[in-house]
């Protein structure tokens, strides 16, 4: 199941630091999920056979389930009685205020009454309820597992009203030297130790920027960075601590460096999982205090690392970054640069250990569904760092990725096992399966919402990194455009990545931590 949950996800670079929950707390709800699945899946088939067999088949089921050394040891300890009166979702709280988005909602307290001793149901009737069962409550342990933030924030859409710039799409060379213009030139990057953030402070370092690079006080994967560590990280930089989700703590940066003052910032903020607070936390509300305070402070360029997945926004982050992208471009007293990124190396290397190990590939569909043009981070920090100095990539947006043709997953497979000499072993899972788990957390997530609008969330962005292409979209004609209408930069190609990993026996190092959502 982890391989199949890899295959279909997608990177976050980090933004504000939460705590984690505890593997008790999830292994319960991963228990009560997958229970409740089986239960309802066998009332399904019961009730397209025979009426009559729904208390037979739900007693028999529950009898089994419960009696489980794992699933009795999950629920150990949490025998408090549930609310009998109407649970009501808690009223969020949104930059973007939407009535109708989040509107308090009875939903129904199931009851259900049981018989001992009842006989099972036939073998042939049951083979579906553990097989979802199991897909739920893994679903369901793994975002009850990772940190959430703990404000709501409502569903909104946001379009963009105006044309935008777009750049050509020229393929372009990694920039040269450093040059002595760049001297002098003070540069503030918010989100440093993230995964893109880290390349791109490192490269505004190498060109000779004046960097300034402001960082969370325990950042890294799992907070396990202290502030030395993150000083040696960025040698040739100051770093200096804060909290981008506090507008203070932003604005005593500029105050402390207020005699010289920043001339653009560099924004590689963005959610660390994807859900439906943290992004409206990071990927809206933190970079827009950022900007905020650039504008207050008359820096000139605000460089903003978005995805080019936004052309296309059904996900609650891609809304978020769109919202705000709309606010940079008219705010009016500030130049920008929105970078939209293809996939990246990392993020389509989730499966080479396995494959090398001799397991098989698993890719959505007939692996044809999506294409992409992925860049190497290193290529596509040269290219952000670029866009402070080059006029052509001023007050645009710039979709861009690698060198070389769009690739497919099944393409990106068959370059791997031709890279390890072996014969292709593919597993192609049904994409509708991702759509009946997504169905079945959006059920349940009307029952607790708090808990579970966010597994459901996790289910849509693997659906969709698995069947929507990363390449520039006409939103008129409604379709993504040929691979070589998406903007190339950079020398560094998929091929090559995949042979030093190979040569190598991994991806040590290069860990997308905090912001994986799913790990090897």
């Amino acid at each position: 199941m982890q391989r199949l949950l890899s295959a279909a996800s997608a990177p976050y670079n980090s933004g504000c630091d939460s705590q984690p929950r505890s593997n008790n707390g999830a292994c319960m709800w991963a228990a009560t999920v997958a229970t409740a699945t089986g239960l309802s899946t066998l009332a399904l088939v019961f009730l397209m056979q025979s009426p009559g067999g729904i208390p037979s088949a739900t007693a028999g089921y529950a009898s089994v389930a419960t009696s489980h050394p794992l699933v009795a040891t999950s629920l150990a300890g949490h025998t408090q009685v549930p609310p009998q009166g109407p649970i009501r979702a808690q009223a969020p709280r949104s930059p973007f205020p939407d009535p109708e988005a989040h509107k308090p909602q009875d939903a129904p307290v199931a009851a259900a009454s049981t018989n001992a001793g009842v006989q099972a149901a036939p073998q042939v009737r049951l083979w579906m309820a553990p097989l979802l069962a199991l897909v739920s409550g893994l679903a369901t342990y793994l975002v009850k597992a990772r940190p959430l933030s703990p404000e709501a924030v409502p569903l909104t859409t946001v379009k963009i009203q105006r044309p935008i710039a777009m750049a050509s799409a020229t393929a372009e060379k990694p920039a040269p030297a450093p040059s002595a213009v760049k001297k002098g030139k003070r540069v503030l990057v918010v989100g440093p130790t993230g995964y893109i953030g880290k390349y791109v402070t490192m490269q505004l370092i190498q060109e000779g920027y004046d960097v300034v690079a402001m960082s969370r006080p325990k950042s890294g994967i799992g907070g396990n960075k202290s502030e030395a560590d993150v000083q040696a990280d960025f040698e040739g930089a100051e770093v200096v601590f804060g909290d981008v989700c506090d507008p203070e703590s932003i604005s005593q940066v500029f105050k402390d460096h207020q005699a010289e003052g920043f001339d653009t910032v560099v924004s590689c903020l963005a959610s660390r999982t994807g859900g439906i607070e943290d992004s409206w936390k990071i990927d809206y509300q933190a970079t827009s205090n950022c900007l905020h305070a650039a504008r207050k402070n008359k820096v000139r360029h605000f460089v903003l690392l978005s995805a080019i997945c936004v052309q296309k926004p059904l996900l609650e982050f891609q809304r978020a970054k769109l919202a705000f992208e709309e606010e940079l471009m008219n705010a009016g007293d500030i130049s920008y640069s929105i970078v939209r990124p293809t996939a990246f190396f990392k993020s389509l290397a989730g499966q080479v250990k396995s494959v090398m190990g001799g397991g098989p590939y698993v890719m959505f569909g007939d692996g044809q569904l999506a294409a992409c043009k992925p860049i190497s981070e290193r290529d596509l920090a040269s290219f952000m760092v670029r866009c402070i100095e080059d006029e052509d990539k001023c007050n645009k947006v710039l979709p861009i990725g690698g060198p070389g043709e769009a690739m497919t997953a099944l393409q990106q497979g068959n370059v791997l096992f031709d890279i390890l000499g072996k014969k292709p072993f593919f597993i192609k899972v049904p994409l509708g399966l991702m759509d009946f788990v997504i169905g079945i957390l959006d059920f349940f997530a009307g029952f607790n919402p708090q808990g579970l609008e966010d597994a459901a969330e996790f289910g849509r962005i693997g659906k969709y990194y698995a069947s929507e292409s990363m390449l520039v979209y006409d939103p008129v004609a409604e379709k993504y455009l040929p691979g070589s209408e998406t903007p190339s930069y950079g020398e560094d190609t998929l091929e090559a990545f995949f042979r030093r990993a190979v040569k190598e026996g991994g991806l040590e190092g290069q860990e997308l931590g905090d912001a994986a959502i799913f790990s090897e």
